[in-house]
């Protein structure tokens, strides 16, 4: 059931104003709030609700949003970065997996900012099914952020869907865990690059910025955390696709084959998909393996077989 909350307060925008800090919840907040709901903290969300008011400053702080901008939440829990995003004025629409917490957290904010209630919009939804028709205030936006604790278990899916689903999403800063923060942001060649770094260099430039210690989660969580930041590429993807005429399907078709069998060369990998004269015609050695292509080198092969296949085509039917 996909239901949206949106609090209208009776203060004017012009009372948004930013310069002075509000309340941000600490540990004593979380639990007190958590206890009043009832809520428990769950693995099947991957739930590790942020409890030091600091660390959600430095998150903002990153992500360089501020007053107007338009911001996705992704994961509010019970509304440590919310309150954060809210304080640099900030319209957030935040979704919310989670029935109770999405249904608690427009109360947090008007108890904690009640000047910033009409900025907020709550939807209770998946991340990795939601639409732009389930998010008509993101819909009429020219730019939207994504800022985001994200649950660690399905960090990398909802940050491609996203992408996928929202072209206007030009940016984001999310906290994940530190091996996937590392593979989001791994170059070719090392041992974490893989099928996420591929993909998410598709549609722009990500790069790990600050660590984050265990101790600021409630509960503490057995893994290390880091922020990733990204700018999305003008066109909204890869410029050289737009050039070449390459299909994000079949780019990314490409580069599952050869992650799939990651120990193969691209001739073994790809034998079915990609013929001799593809990898001719690109310049791409087929005795490479995948770990060593970057993102354009995937996209001039998937070109190349498109291109080979046409010929074929035209031949056949000639």
């Amino acid at each position: 059931m996909n239901t949206t909350t949106s609090l209208q307060a009776a203060d004017n925008r012009e009372n948004t104003a930013t310069d002075r800090p509000g309340h941000l919840l600490g540990a004593a907040d979380i639990r007190r709030i958590a206890a009043e709901a009832g809520i428990r903290p769950t693995k099947k969300f991957g739930q590790n609700f942020v409890i030091d008011p600091g660390t959600v400053r430095k998150i903002v702080h990153e992500s360089g949003v501020s007053a107007g901008d338009t911001v996705l939440e992704v994961g509010p829990g019970l509304g440590s970065l919310t309150l954060a995003l809210l304080e640099a004025g900030t319209d957030v629409t935040a979704i919310e997996i989670d029935p109770p917490l999405a249904q608690r957290l427009p109360g947090t904010v008007a108890q904690f900012m009640p000047q910033a209630t009409n900025r907020l919009h709550v939807i209770n939804h998946d991340a990795l099914t939601v639409t732009p028709e389930d998010t008509p205030g993101l819909s009429a936006a020219r730019h939207i952020t994504l800022v985001a604790n994200l649950p660690y278990n399905v960090a990398t899916p909802i940050i491609l869907t996203l992408l996928e689903r929202f072209p206007q999403l030009d940016r984001f800063t999310v906290m994940v865990q530190k091996e996937v923060a590392d593979r989001l942001a791994a170059t070719p060649g090392s041992k974490i690059y893989g099928t996420p770094s591929v993909k998410l260099a598709w549609y722009g430039i990500a790069q790990r910025s600050a660590m984050i210690g265990r101790n600021v989660f409630w509960p503490a969580p057995n893994v290390d955390s880091a922020l990733v930041t990204f700018t999305r590429y003008p066109e909204g993807q890869l410029p050289e696709a737009s050039e070449l005429g390459a299909a994000r399907a079949d780019v990314f078709a490409l580069v599952d084959a050869a992650f799939g069998q990651r120990r193969k060369t691209l001739h073994a990998a790809l034998k079915r998909m990609v013929g001799p004269e593809a990898f001719t015609a690109c310049g791409i050695d087929p005795t490479r393996r995948g770990e060593t292509l970057t993102i354009q080198e995937f996209t001039r092969l998937a070109a190349a077989q498109s291109a080979q296949e046409s010929t074929e085509g035209k031949q056949e039917s000639a």
